[in-house]
């Protein structure tokens, strides 16, 4: 059996070749785009529905933004964020015969030789690929999923198109300086192009299990390597309990309470830890089998860098003891401002209170998903784009605590972050004594306290050096700074005027040519221009005086 392991980028196929060559094609689908938006009746409004089916009809392109935008609640209303959920994901199946030849061509050998049996009737048909169940010929049970052909001809052609529309897109709303068009369709593509090469999931697999092949209770499905390429992936085929189908799992003999904790600590674990976690931990995607908590589909895995994961721990940390200074310096961190400049004092009120809100209740009963979500609001507002990471987290928390509640009510995930924390055990852990008391105070001024010294020594260090920068920001000196600025500018244009002024009148008293009706052309042209500008700075001070 030959193995093809090349995808279409590998053998020379790209979005630039594609532009070059499918102007007509382009055009057609251009027709096509503008048919659906018209059927649809855009121009009489968008609801979230609509947006959604909208989205449908456009077809894989258009799906995979969707979901990508309904991860962004910091960018786009929550109401869409929830709309764009419900994208389906089953579409119309492609032949069983058109699987095969897939296959066949893949492996460059007759299906027979590798399985043993094929089901004909499809596990799910997504818009990028299609999986069925079948067996090897040695008789393991597997599943294979075989990507859609022409997927990344088409989408290639959507994305040539996208980005033509970006620039409209991003100078008609009001959220560039948070995330652009752009940079959705990019992040689209790049996901996309990781899903459509079956490589990257067989990796993901390989990395979770290395991350994980310590804890006995968990596990995720078997990739057989060797008939795994690009466009088939073959993998062990999982047949347990879903986690939410609670009634099975006890008539099973499991305790529903010990499979809600475990979860909860191997997603703190994929967070805290790893900073590489399950990005859709939906009730399909966990099974229970022979006493472990098998975690499927890993195409969309998020990933946190140290340094993110650090200001997460810290974003905690902050909630658990009500620092604003501590959560506005991680969530500054964490994001990216773009052109505006921030506004601190806004952004400590809008801390302050939410934390208002929050540091009111037990820590145990703080939601961490929509906790997460109120910060990507908050940074938004001010201006401040936050990675895919920070966004992909919250929704994965909102999901997995869904999920822990259900089945487990008192399996408290917040509790257990807090305990995976501070390195302690489930059962140790005082909460309320932990809130009710004033320790915590105690210790955050003492740990700040003993980083003074250090403070200092760098601030000495700095001065004798020469190297000392101060930035001074004065709280509600934006609009006197303003009145400044503009003074400033009347000024330098009436020194433009007296110099235009004086130079044009030395210039009237020479006989230098061209004339214009007896006076030396370059002086006239002096006068007409401090003319215009005295017109002009006189209507701007009479419209300010009549503003008063």
């Amino acid at each position: 059996m030959k193995r093809k392991l090349m995808n279409l980028s590998d053998a020379g196929v790209t979005v630039k070749d594609l532009t070059k060559n499918s102007m007509e094609t382009n055009g057609r689908r251009l027709k096509i785009i503008i048919s659906i938006l018209v059927k649809h009746e855009i121009t009489k409004g968008l609801t979230p529905e609509k947006l959604r089916l909208i989205i449908e009809d456009l077809g894989p392109t258009f799906i995979k933004i969707g979901q990508i935008m309904s991860m962004r609640r910091d960018i786009f209303p929550s109401e869409y964020c929830i709309e764009l959920e419900k994208l389906r994901s089953q579409v119309t199946p492609m032949p069983f015969d058109e699987f095969i030849r897939i296959i066949e061509e893949e492996y460059d050998c007759p299906v027979d030789e590798v399985f043993r049996t094929i089901n004909r009737v499809p596990l799910g048909s997504a818009s990028i690929a299609q999986v069925h169940a079948a067996e090897l010929v040695d008789g393991a049970k597997v599943v294979i999923k075989v990507q859609r052909p022409g997927i990344y001809k088409v989408m290639a052609q959507d994305v040539v198109l996208l980005n033509r529309a970006t620039g409209i897109l991003n100078l008609a709303s009001n959220i560039g300086d948070v995330v652009d068009f752009k940079m959705i369709v990019d992040e689209m593509w790049s996901t996309a192009q990781q899903e459509m090469d079956f490589l990257f999931e067989a990796k993901n697999a390989q990395l979770f299990n290395e991350l994980n092949a310590e804890i006995k209770y968990i596990g995720c499905p078997r990739i057989y390597n060797q008939f795994t390429t690009s466009k088939v992936l073959v993998m062990e085929d999982i047949v347990g309990i879903e986690i939410n189908e609670k009634k099975r799992l006890q008539d099973a003999g499991y305790d529903l309470q010990e499979i809600g904790v475990k979860l909860a600590e191997n997603y703190v674990k994929q967070i805290i830890d790893d900073g590489f976690f399950h990005a859709d931990p939906h009730p399909g995607n966990i099974f229970i089998r022979n006493g472990q908590i098998v975690w499927i589909d890993l195409g969309m895995m998020g990933k946190l860098s140290k340094r993110e994961m650090g200001l997460l721990r810290r974003s905690v940390k902050a909630v658990a003891s009500r620092d604003v200074e501590s959560l506005e310096g991680a969530i500054l961190s964490l994001g990216v401002h773009k052109s505006r400049r921030i506004n601190h004092s806004l952004l400590y009120e809008s801390i302050d209170r939410m934390l208002d809100v929050y540091g009111t209740e037990e820590l145990s009963n703080i939601n961490m998903g929509r906790f997460l979500e109120e910060i990507l609001r908050i940074a938004a507002e001010n201006h401040i784009g936050m990675p895919r990471g920070i966004s992909m987290l919250s929704r994965g928390m909102i999901t997995i605590e869904g999920v822990i509640a259900e089945i487990s009510p008192d399996a408290n995930f917040v509790r257990i972050m807090a305990n995976h924390m501070a390195g302690q055990q489930v059962a140790n852990f005082d909460l309320n004594n932990f809130m009710e008391t004033n320790r915590r105070k105690i210790l955050i001024s003492g740990e700040k306290a003993i980083s003074v010294p250090g403070q200092i020594s760098d601030f000495l260090s700095l001065a004798n050096k020469g190297q000392l920068k101060v930035n001074l920001e004065v709280m509600g000196s934006d609009e006197p700074l303003a009145e400044i600025d503009k003074m400033v500018n009347k000024i330098v244009i009436c020194i433009i005027l007296a110099a235009l002024l004086i130079g044009s009148s030395f210039i009237a008293t020479t006989d230098m040519t061209p004339q214009f009706m007896g006076i030396p052309a370059l002086g006239a042209l002096g006068y007409f221009t401090a003319i215009i500008l005295s017109l002009a700075l006189t209507i701007s001070i009479h419209r300010k005086k009549r503003k008063r």
